[in-house]
């Protein structure tokens, strides 16, 4: 619904703000009935790539971006291409990357619209035979070299700041 109401897309910021709101109640309730234990594990899935065998998946919303879906998709874009690798896209809202940095590891963000800005949902996988890196690394990582993005800029091609 949000790349249909987003006012990037014809839809109004009312809208967006409505459907904002609904989907942060739905999550509290979500919240609200889950057991305590549950919210404190990580979900072991079978991983839909071949190669891979089962990983412990860890999935937290983690950060905010003071810039519009595809803004922000960008800017990540940048910094993937600084940390590891892209794998799989949807712009301007999944982005799924192969990183090295903090750790190897698989990780998917999710660009969710609010207003004015972009919620960034964090999902870190272990690769086959690999540890997983702490999802708070992970996500320090993606923020500390997006404060370090050039903004302005994000047209030409950034070199990664020293």
């Amino acid at each position: 619904m949000s790349k249909v109401l987003h006012p990037d897309a014809g839809g109004t910021a009312s809208e967006m703000q409505e459907l904002n709101a609904a989907a942060r109640n739905a999550l509290a309730s979500i919240d609200q009935r889950a057991s305590p234990a549950w919210r404190r594990t990580s979900r072991t899935l079978r991983s839909t790539r071949s190669d891979d065998e089962r990983s412990t998946v860890t999935d937290h919303p983690s950060f905010t971006i003071e810039a519009l879906p595809v803004e922000a998709y960008e800017g990540l874009l940048v910094v993937a291409s600084w940390i590891g690798e892209v794998v799989d896209d949807d712009p301007p809202y999944r982005l799924e990357t192969l990183l090295v940095e903090p750790g190897s590891c698989w990780c998917t963000l999710e660009l969710v619209p609010e207003a004015g800005s972009t919620s960034v949902g964090l999902t870190v996988a272990a690769q086959a035979g690999q540890h997983l890196p702490d999802t708070d690394s992970v996500r320090d990582t993606w923020v500390s070299n997006l404060n370090r993005l050039d903004w302005d800029d994000l047209d030409s091609a950034p070199q990664r700041p020293s």
